[in-house]
């Protein structure tokens, strides 16, 4: 399942979406996927400015916080899983 951003795509299944996206704290959930081999090699082909740039959209975090790369990371995994999870198409 694809999760679109303006700039850029993320795929990954809707267990993995499911894993990250549920009731109670996701961390260590979207940690875990961000390890995956697949994820990661999603993410290293974008620009880190993009993403920061999706998440200032969002307006929760300051701009000292979308510094922080690689919880930028964590952050766009966590939004992608929500958007896949939500996405009335993919019930």
């Amino acid at each position: 399942m694809i999760a679109a951003f303006n700039h850029f795509e993320i795929e990954m299944t809707k267990a993995q979406a499911e894993s990250c996206s549920h009731p109670g704290p996701c961390d260590s959930d979207v940690l875990a996927l961000s390890n995956m081999p697949k994820i990661k090699r999603q993410i290293k082909k974008i620009d880190p400015s993009k993403i920061a740039a999706e998440l200032k959209e969002y307006g929760t975090w300051d701009e000292e916080e979308l510094k922080d790369t690689d919880q930028n990371v964590l952050r766009i995994l966590w939004i992608a899983a929500g958007n896949i999870v939500d996405e009335p198409t993919n019930k």
